[in-house]
């Protein structure tokens, strides 16, 4: 199986700097990125290093996964945010485990051996958020097959063709649980392996979790009603 990496980026240059260096780049047959607009030297920096940038000809987070699938050339598609909150080595888990026949892989910050960053607290909304979301999406559609806990995580992998047939809406911010939804309906094979989020230590978080987390809802309303 070809495998193609895209790192997906919007000012992460203080994140590329940590991530990029680390990178298995001999892991994958090809490595490009997807930028949403940097303005602070992180497409610059990416290039340097000998990586192809494509900016992403529509806003938002949906239509940067669709990009990727578009112009990777790979048979699947990792995608990493390099962020400095999770390790570049869980990278090197995603080839066996699509070789193995999944079509969706996601690196969980919710199951046994994971960690999330707020796991330090016992204060855990995002943590916990997520796992009622998770199992709001388990309830209404999944029917068989692996129960996906991590819901709302952008590390993962899928095959192009399992991509293509999800039809992914080309605009707002759902492909993460979306993904995970449509996988269910499909009855597309799918696993979690567990990494261990940190805290950011440069930038801060684009999805602030009400207005986030309100969109999301407005999504599986969406979704409940959707003919497929």
């Amino acid at each position: 199986m070809n495998i193609s990496l895209c790192l997906m980026v919007w000012n992460e240059l203080e994140g590329c700097k940590r991530d990029v260096p680390q990178l298995p780049r001999h892991a994958f047959e090809e490595v490009f990125c997807v930028d949403g607009g940097s303005t602070d030297g992180t497409v610059e920096y990416l290039q340097a290093h000998g990586i192809p940038v494509h900016r992403q000809p529509q806003a938002g987070l949906n239509a940067a996964y669709i990009h990727a699938n578009e112009v990777a050339t790979g048979d699947a598609v990792v995608v990493f945010f390099p962020k400095g909150t999770t390790p570049v080595a869980d990278l090197l888990e995603f080839r066996p485990l699509l070789e193995a026949g999944n079509q969706l892989v996601v690196a969980s910050r919710q199951i046994q051996g994971a960690a999330n960053e707020e796991d330090s607290s016992w204060w855990r909304p995002r943590k916990w958020a997520v796992l009622c979301l998770s199992l709001l999406a388990m309830l209404a559609w999944r029917r068989e097959g692996y129960w996906v806990r991590d819901v709302l995580h952008g590390y993962k992998g899928f095959t192009r063709a399992a991509f293509q047939q999800m039809h992914i809406l080309d605009h707002g911010l759902s492909i993460d649980i979306e993904m995970v939804v449509r996988a269910y309906k499909l009855h597309l094979r799918r696993c979690e392996f567990p990494t261990r989020e940190s805290p950011r230590q440069h930038g801060m978080t684009r999805f602030k979790a009400w207005p986030t987390g309100k969109k999301l809802l407005a999504y599986l309303w969406y979704e409940a009603r959707r003919r497929d």
